[in-house]
């Protein structure tokens, strides 16, 4: 089923530029457009299986590191309202790990094998940059949260309405706890850079962690002529290329962070996936 309001209504979808997806059964965009959506791990092609499956992989495992940087701050955030928009977001990533897992368990032995693997991984073993490295100042704890859960956004925006229905039907509400994330780490950057001591640490801090983990948000949205990104746009699960979304991303991101007095580094600065 689609998802819907408690009244039955069906809930669009709202892409970035404001227009909106009805919710469909049938696949919108792709190679297979105007097919019904697959339901079942079994009635998925084998080629999209194995890319769902790696998508779904990654996924989870940005879920639970990401778990396991914030935890420190759980009791080192600076305000009491810090502390609990950090456990907030800690049972948010939580509830969307356990969320990608279950399509994972859809695909078997094979999911099961590695959710299992997924649960095993300690810091430092994880697939992005962004997720082995410790956030050792509050600054860090701004900055990853309002670029690289940003791209993470833009990421499950590109499977708004995908071609396997239960992908599709989890989008609506991871992205409405996503957005919790965002604002929080806009809100520490820009206290920081205009109330400085009398809030927590000094505009310098926050320039510093801007230029720190922008270069690894950018890396997140993976190489620029990527032959994965052209199969996931033909399978319908995604809808942009790799660079169509991390050009978005540097548009929003460019805007917001130079109304706080903040400027981002080159877009070439310090990059390890181009």
């Amino acid at each position: 089923m689609s998802p819907s309001t408690p009244s039955g209504a069906p809930v669009a979808a709202t892409l970035k530029d404001g227009k909106t997806i009805e919710p469909v059964r049938e696949i919108l965009w792709g190679n297979a457009s105007g097919v019904r959506k697959y339901e079942t791990a079994n009635e998925v092609p084998a080629d999209m299986r194995k890319l769902l499956v790696k998508l779904m992989v990654v996924q989870a495992d940005t879920e639970f590191a990401s778990i396991q940087q914030h935890r420190p701050w759980l009791d080192a955030a600076p305000t009491l309202e810090d502390r609990w928009i950090e456990a907030r977001i800690v049972a948010d990533e939580a509830r969307h790990g356990l969320q990608a897992c279950r399509i994972l368990r859809d695909f078997g032995e094979e999911g099961q094998e590695l959710i299992d693997d997924l649960l095993a991984k300690r810091e430092g073993e994880h697939k992005l940059d962004a997720f082995n490295m410790k956030f050792e100042r509050w600054s860090d704890v701004g900055a990853f949260t309002c670029l690289v859960d940003r791209v993470g956004v833009y990421q499950l925006r590109a499977f708004q309405e995908c071609s396997y229905g239960p992908l599709a039907r989890a989008m609506p509400l991871m992205l409405s706890e996503e957005q919790l994330h965002l604002n929080f780490g806009a809100s520490v950057l820009r206290r920081m850079a205009q109330d400085g001591p009398n809030y927590y640490g000094t505009k310098e801090e926050a320039q510093a962690a801007v230029r720190k983990w922008y270069p690894r948000a950018l890396d997140m949205f993976g190489h620029s002529n990527s032959e994965t990104s052209r199969r996931a746009i033909e399978y319908g699960l995604k809808r942009w290329t790799n660079d169509e979304a991390r050009q978005r991303f540097t548009d929003e991101v460019r805007g917001l962070l130079h109304g706080m007095g903040i400027e981002l580094p080159p877009d070439d600065f310090d990059r390890h996936v181009l």
